[in-house]
């Protein structure tokens, strides 16, 4: 809660808040701004220079909002809001209310090129070089919902083996028995196209077996651990995402509840939910994150152990603080204001134009 406080404090003083609210319909979701930003291309074998991107904003509640439409809109995942704004009632939040939208992210450690899942934060990360400039990498990023407890999505190397539109869901069996005991359908397949079909419209095929990257029919479960081990995106981001990666584009699920970056010198880190129970003591997936980064010499652990305490899935400054000390803050707070245009879109210097 401290780091909430701050963190609304100091980027309303920046003027960060976002007070324009949308209409909330599938048209407003299909036209929302997904920003894409860009980081100089790390040396082969050596340490990325800038490992943070975006910045966090503030949002006033107005009356008929909910979490999850603003979710949606901002494109975070519903962990992702929850875990910024600890005890707000996701459904009617209160008007007037200020939140945080975590819009600012460390990228999971160490591969910068391809795909990556970070299966804790439920988000994916896509890199590519930029067009004609092998010194600059684009990173597109999208919340995620992957599988449940008891069907997880499994770490892992992959390459993309193939693309399809409108997808066939071919009922595993497994599932199909449970479909059976739990609604009585015992349907073998559902076609491309049905709006029944949790693939949705696209799906992207891995050399992982049984599992892929697709669209879904329950929009709000992005951001939970709703599906058999699959990656879902909500309809709008997938329907983007689809035609950027090519055939053959490399990737990885990875688990990491605690990453580590740098950003214009300064390090943070960032913390989420382990939320397979593989990585109970933070403290020492913090330590080997930060190792990893190659950012362990330039951390305060003090401030290390009180990012983790307070950090609520934002990236929270961990570096020796200046002269006249400094608060736990986001890294957009402390480095530059934030502002939103007239439509509520942020503008941002980073902003560059198991089947199921």
């Amino acid at each position: 809660m401290r780091r909430l406080a701050c963190a609304i404090a100091a980027l309303a003083l920046a003027g960060g808040v976002d007070t324009v609210r949308a209409a909330y319909d599938e048209d407003a979701f299909v036209q929302k701004t997904i920003p894409a930003f860009s980081i100089p291309t790390p040396p082969k074998g050596g340490a990325a220079t800038e490992t943070v991107i975006g910045q966090v904003r503030t949002y006033r509640i107005r009356k008929g909002d909910t979490l999850i439409d603003l979710a949606r809109y901002y494109d975070l995942g519903y962990n992702e809001i929850v875990d910024a704004n600890p005890g707000m009632d996701p459904w009617v939040p209160p008007a007037g209310a200020t939140i945080l939208l975590p819009t600012e992210w460390v990228l999971p450690c160490c591969s910068y090129e391809g795909l990556v899942v970070n299966i804790p934060e439920m988000r994916l990360f896509f890199y590519r070089r930029a067009p004609q400039d092998p010194h600059t990498t684009m990173v597109y990023t999208y919340p995620v919902g992957l599988g449940r407890d008891d069907w997880r999505t499994p770490s892992g190397k992959f390459k993309v083996r193939g693309k399809t539109v409108n997808p066939q869901w071919n009922i595993p069996e497994s599932i199909r028995k449970e479909h059976i005991a739990e609604r009585d359908d015992p349907r073998t397949f559902i076609p491309g196209g049905d709006p029944e079909n949790p693939l949705g419209k696209y799906r992207i095929e891995l050399t992982l077996p049984l599992y892929g990257i697709h669209g879904t029919d329950i929009p709000w479960g992005v951001g939970m651990q709703v599906s058999h081990g699959c990656v879902r995106l909500y309809p709008e981001d997938i329907e983007r995402f689809f035609p950027l990666v090519p055939v053959g584009t490399p990737g990885e699920f990875t688990y990491q509840p605690v990453k580590a970056g740098v950003r214009a010198g300064v390090v943070y880190i960032e913390a989420h939910q382990d939320i397979y129970g593989y990585a109970p003591a933070l403290y020492r997936e913090a330590t080997a994150a930060l190792e990893r980064a190659r950012l362990a010499d330039h951390a305060d652990q003090q401030l290390v152990v009180s990012a983790l305490e307070d950090s609520g899935g934002i990236p929270v400054r961990v570096s020796p603080a200046p002269a006249g000390g400094a608060e736990l803050v986001p890294a957009a707070a402390i480095e530059r204001g934030v502002e939103a245009n007239r439509d509520g879109v942020p503008s941002t210097h980073d902003h560059q134009a198991g089947d199921d």
